[in-house]
């Protein structure tokens, strides 16, 4: 079959969030496999459309002839119609990086009425992509779906160089990286923070503000918890201030609520940094062994313990620095994961 790959994803592609960095990048190393790919933007407010944007999208895809095939992002793929996704006359493809229901902060009944919908929605795709194993056993477990129809397709990373020590900042820096979101913990993080006052560090969280408020909400605790002196929330930067960023850090901390990968732990293994986060999620599979500490989630108390081993013990934290730096330049590359989707799909390539 002959055709072209249409790379459903809802939003601005260029978003720089994990999720959105995983598309663009799947996608570029896919058409650099030869995969002919036409990307289409559906709404921006999926995963809960409005009425025009859940439309639009079932249009687009439902225009789509019989010889193309539909990759949709998950955040858009699970909450569209199932009866409006059964007329799409190309095949379906899901990449799920994690169901909409694990999502932070949701009402019982609303995420039971998501998983529901998005259960009956997978059941009509023609093979599943998922980033970690850890969404794939979810996927087997509760949404009913055998893992002869799932495909994982972890991150790609790019091999950095050997770090340069003298490079970091004094004091020390905490780096964290996530969306200003209930789900990343940042709360947590500032409150284990609160209880390091006695020791030298400072502590950047860079992402931008997901949910409305939040930049505040945290603003208002780094004030409360008076770290305005040592905590800087620097909201979204660009890929070569992440980078000085990553270089310059000592340790780097997520005291998230959960994870379907989380493609931020391999970039900080690539640099070589210990790592604290949480036993949530796929983060136990992620993070590599030996590569940092990982706590249980919504315990403050137990996160702060473990920054404090790391910032204090310095052999314990070259420890964590060469097993962390050995798993990043062990990572697959993009090139690998655009060829596990290529291999799945009922296309033809270029020469």
């Amino acid at each position: 079959m002959t055709g072209t790959l249409v790379f459903a994803v809802p939003g601005d592609i260029q978003t720089r969030t994990g999720g959105y960095l995983y598309d663009l990048k799947l996608m570029n190393a896919l058409c650099a496999l030869g995969v002919d790919v036409r990307h289409i933007a559906l709404g921006d407010t999926f995963p809960a459309p409005t009425r025009a944007h859940a439309t639009s999208a079932l249009a687009q895809l439902q225009s789509l002839p019989p010889e193309d095939a539909a990759l949709v992002d998950g955040l858009a793929y699970g909450a569209l119609d199932t009866d409006g996704l059964r007329d799409v006359r190309a095949p379906l493809f899901a990449l799920v990086h994690h169901p909409l229901a694990l999502e932070s902060g949701l009402e019982a009944g609303l995420a039971d009425a998501m998983a529901a919908r998005e259960r009956a929605n997978l059941a009509l795709a023609r093979h599943i992509f998922v980033t970690s194993p850890h969404t794939g056993g979810i996927l087997s477990q509760h949404y009913e779906i055998s893992p002869d129809r799932v495909t994982v397709v972890r991150p790609g990373f790019d091999p950095v160089a050997e770090i340069d020590t003298a490079a970091k900042d004094t004091p020390p820096l905490i780096l964290s990286v996530g969306i200003l979101a209930q789900r990343k913990g940042h709360d947590i993080l500032l409150r284990a923070l609160s209880r390091l006052g006695d020791l030298p560090w400072q502590a950047d969280i860079v992402g931008r503000e997901h949910e409305p408020g939040m930049n505040a909400r945290l603003s208002a605790q780094i004030r409360d918890l008076d770290l305005r002196e040592r905590v800087r929330l620097s909201g979204e930067i660009s890929d070569a201030a992440l980078e000085s960023r990553y270089r310059r850090a000592t340790l780097f901390a997520l005291a998230t609520r959960y994870e379907g990968y989380g493609i931020v732990f391999g970039e900080a293994m690539a640099y070589g940094l210990p790592i604290v986060s949480t036993r949530v999620g796929a983060v136990p599979e992620t993070v590599a062994k030996g590569a940092g500490m990982l706590v249980p989630a919504d315990d403050p108390e137990a996160f702060a313990g473990a920054l404090r081993r790391l910032l204090t013990d310095a052999k314990a934290r070259e420890t964590c620095t060469r097993a962390s730096f050995a798993a990043g330049q062990a990572l697959a590359g993009w090139s690998d994961a655009a060829a596990l989707v290529r291999d799945r799909l009922p296309l033809s390539t270029a020469p």
